[in-house]
């Protein structure tokens, strides 16, 4: 027979030998096989488990169990025995003195993990089968609730388990040596018990504790130190307990630890700290404070509402002390000063907010507005600010690097940002530049260019269209000259009179009505001749003389033999000029041959007679200010060390008021046309608009050059509804419409 006929008949007799059933096992056998399970589970957790029956005879008598309707039987009986073998582990926990109660208790729960862990492996199949059926509580579960009811919730431990952990904490907070492994253990142990058995036993009592103990702390220290010393304390014992608890805790009681101290020792004494007397905020910005302002950020950050308290007290202290700097009249005396002080205050702030409070956007944005606030007080901060530069482009640039300068220049435009009336600041700038420019007294021609760019970024081509006509008209003013003296080759004497001419565009730069006076004989043929050159090679042109702009070089020799060269106005030269034909003039005789208008020729002779060190001219009677009943002569003691001599004009550092409403005007008239502009611009793309959000408009859109005024708005919408532009709706008067 072959061999695979044999495996077949193999094959078949396997299968037809019958399967004997299990016998029905009588209620003998239960209690047979518990016996022998309940001997097992007791000798376990009497760590005496060396002796039993093997784990896989255990298993099997568990299993037969189940198998055979014993399933309750095993169950109850695993339920009665655990709990007796857990109530003699507390009875033996309670009897514990203090010192060693809750090393005892941790003893006895590492027992019954262990002999849990064992118990569940034997009566797995228990746990597969018969638990899922039943809805009854897996083994390991159920030894977790026996627990914790028999022993955790015990009247004789439960309390003295709660008090005794809070006990070691408080001590470890207070700085004492504890045993912060086993607290670790025993608040493990109440997690493995679950998060509710953990919160309500302990992290709940301890949040309290610490509340408690942390309150009590914090207003000893607070009563003891001053802000910044507290601020150090404070954040000393954040980083304690954080250090402390992280050893023993669980990560999220951790940070309700943090956040209970947190609140006891910065969010509940906020307002006084910030305001404490000599030590609050106030006193660290104005001593630049840094590291205490530091701690003081880093902390209140931590809190609800912490910040904005240091950013509330802090915009009212940069206001409050901005004010005293625009609106104080001794601070307004000094332009310069005015505008320097600005800048130092706002560097002040910017270090702060920049060092001490990480660049905060908020921050910024709060010291944006408050200094925005401050330089708006001021009416004439415009003004200043061109002033400011003035002096800067004049002077107060010489010998520094291009770097430094363009530092000044930003620093300068931020607070040029700040106005809300730009285009005033636009009238002055023009005045001054042309006065820098047409006396030559400018720092340098790329500093103004880089300044104009800057204006340019900042408010558009439009803005600086004429500040850039200026610098181009001095650049090409030259080439005329050159063609003049090329022509007239017979006034290149160096000992005869020089013109220089700069011919200006009339609408670039901010010229009166023509200014004019008598100007000397020997200066006057030579300006004759240059207008008819000009008018010679450029047909369809006027000239017109503005002589309250221009400059002299006079060669004088006093009496003494003492030779100088004199740098002066145009006025002060035509003044001058009259005393080589005679020895003393009166007011009234200088005016009359001069012609000059009053008010500057009373500046002029204040100039020449009044200043010390420079008064070519004395004058009588000797005071302080010129009269029309004054005389004037020579001062023939006249003498400097220098050959060449600049005599100043003096001239008011602001504007007179006079002037200033000039000015005003004349911005309010150039205001028209642009608001008229906008509204027209807005009104055509939007062809109906209701009032408020037309005004609204208008505003947003000017906003870069000045701040509209409402009234005038309103004035402009109806002048152009009377040049039917716009028209007001049938049922709706303050719905307009635009007509194409």
């Amino acid at each position: 027979m072959s061999n695979k006929k044999k495996k077949k008949n193999n094959m078949k007799k396997k299968k037809d030998v019958p399967i004997e059933a299990f016998k029905d096992m009588s209620a003998e056998y239960g209690d047979k096989a518990w016996n022998i399970l309940e001997h097992a589970i007791r000798r376990i957790y009497n760590h005496n488990a060396r002796n039993i029956l093997s784990f896989e005879e255990l298993y099997r008598n568990a299993c037969n169990m189940i198998f055979h309707g014993f399933g309750e039987k095993l169950y109850s009986g695993l339920v009665a025995i655990m709990t007796s073998q857990l109530k003699e582990m507390a009875t033996s926990v309670a009897a514990t003195r203090t010192s060693s109660f809750l090393k005892e208790l941790n003893r006895k729960w590492n027992d019954h993990s262990k002999a849990l862990r064992k118990i569940r492996d034997i009566l797995m199949y228990m746990d597969t089968t018969y638990i899922p059926k039943t809805n009854k509580t897996p083994v390991y579960e159920l030894g977790l609730s026996l627990w914790r009811e028999n022993v955790i919730y015990s009247n004789q431990i439960r309390t003295r388990l709660s008090n005794m952990l809070l006990v070691l904490v408080c001590k470890d907070y207070a700085g004492e040596v504890v045993d912060r492994k086993l607290i670790r253990y025993i608040t493990n142990m109440l997690m493995d018990l679950g998060p509710s058995v953990y919160m309500q036993e302990f992290e709940n009592p301890l949040l309290q504790v610490s509340a408690e103990f942390y309150r009590a702390e914090s207003q000893k220290l607070i009563e003891r130190y001053d802000c910044g010393d507290y601020l150090k304390k404070a954040e000393m014992r954040l980083n304690e307990v954080i250090d402390k608890v992280s050893h023993f805790l669980d990560p999220n009681t951790q940070k309700k630890i943090t956040i209970v101290v947190e609140k006891e020792m910065i969010e509940n004494h906020m307002l006084r700290l910030i305001h404490m007397e000599n030590s609050g905020l106030v006193n660290m910005i104005g001593d630049d404070k840094y590291k205490d302002l530091i701690r003081m950020y880093n902390l209140f950050r931590r809190v609800t509402g912490g910040l904005s308290q240091i950013r509330e007290v802090m915009t009212s202290y940069i206001r409050d002390y901005g004010k005293q700097l625009v609106t104080g009249p001794e601070r307004l005396k000094n332009p310069v000063e005015f505008v320097q002080r600005l800048l130092d205050e706002k560097d002040k702030f910017s270090r702060i907010i920049n060092m001490a409070f990480s660049n905060d956007k908020l921050f910024q944005k709060d010291l944006y507005f408050s200094f925005e606030f401050i330089i708006n007080l001021n009416p004439r901060s415009p003004e200043y600010i061109s002033l400011f530069l003035d002096d800067k482009l004049q002077n107060g640039l010489k010998g520094i690097s291009e770097d430094v300068v363009e530092i000044t220049l930003n620093k300068v435009m931020v607070l040029f940002r700040y106005l809300q009336e730009k285009d005033v600041f636009e009238k002055y700038y023009k005045k001054h530049l042309a006065k820098r420019l047409l006396s030559g007294k400018t720092v340098s021609d790329d500093a103004e260019r880089s300044l104009i760019a800057k204006l340019k970024t900042e408010c558009g081509y439009q803005f600086t269209a004429k500040l850039e006509g200026m610098l181009t008209d001095m650049k090409t003013s030259l080439d005329p000259m050159k063609s003049f003296y090329a022509s007239h080759p017979e006034l290149g004497d160096a000992d005869g009179a020089t013109l220089t001419v700069q011919v200006l565009k009339t609408g670039s730069w901010p010229t009166q009505s023509s200014v004019t006076c008598n100007i000397p004989t020997e200066m006057l043929l030579l300006c004759e001749k240059f207008l008819l050159y000009y008018l010679s090679n450029h047909t369809d042109r006027k000239l017109s003389w503005q002589t309250n702009m221009g400059t002299a070089d006079l060669k004088a020799t006093f009496e003494n033999g003492q030779k100088h060269e004199l740098n002066v106005s145009t006025y002060q030269m035509c003044v001058l000029m009259l005393f080589n034909n005679a020895d003393r003039l009166s007011y009234k005789e200088i005016e009359q041959a001069t012609e000059i208008p009053a008010s500057d020729l009373k500046m002029c002779l204040q100039s020449l007679a009044l200043v010390k060190g420079k008064n070519v001219l004395r004058k009588e009677p000797m005071n302080n200010y010129v009269s029309e009943i004054d005389a004037f002569f020579v001062n023939d003691k006249f003498s400097r060390k220098l050959y060449k001599v600049k005599i100043g004009s003096v001239v008011a550092e602001t504007e007179p008021e006079p002037e200033k409403l000039k000015t005003q005007k004349k911005v309010e008239e150039e205001r028209r046309p642009q608001i008229q502009a906008s509204i027209v611009r807005i009104m055509k793309s939007r062809k109906k608009l209701e009032h408020n959000n037309l005004v609204a408009e208008v505003t947003k859109q000017l906003q870069s050059r000045f701040l509209a005024n409402p009234t005038e708005v309103k004035k402009q919408i109806e002048s152009l509804i009377e040049r039917v532009f716009l028209e007001r709706d049938n049922s709706d008067r303050k719905l307009y419409r635009y007509l194409a």
